[in-house]
């Protein structure tokens, strides 16, 4: 059975907090590190499926929309993955191997894209590795 819409929005949303959590990590977000969201979002995310929101757009922008949205609010990771775990608790229908893949795939590429990994987004990936049982 396929997911609703509104399951499939929280998703989405749900993965622009984890990766607004990876870039910020360090304290700082990047313009490095948003672009290669929006790159990464457009090339793997949007093709994965073809929810969309009421508004008619792809759900998967909700990634961007969520991540944009903590970026301009200031927003400081907490417990992201704590939170993300219980998500992953409740929907794991969600959690294909394929989408562990690319979620983790994200964080990494994200974390990369200004000058490698530091100690806190290393640390944070291998959480969410943990997480997704990577």
């Amino acid at each position: 059975m396929k997911p609703s819409n509104e399951t499939m929005l929280s998703f989405y949303q749900q993965l622009g907090r984890v990766f607004y959590g990876i870039a910020d990590a360090d304290g700082t977000v990047r313009l490095g590190e948003v672009e290669k969201l929006d790159s990464i979002v457009k090339e793997h995310w949007l093709p994965l499926e073809d929810t969309f929101d009421e508004f008619d757009t792809d759900a998967a922008y909700q990634i961007e929309i969520v991540f944009s949205w903590l970026h301009e609010n200031n927003w400081h990771e907490g417990n992201t993955l704590d939170e993300f775990g219980d998500y992953m608790k409740e929907h794991p229908k969600l959690f294909t191997e394929k989408n562990r893949q690319l979620i983790y795939n994200t964080a990494e590429k994200i974390a990369e894209s200004f000058h490698g990994f530091n100690k806190k987004e290393t640390t944070f990936l291998h959480q969410l590795s943990d997480l997704l049982k990577y």
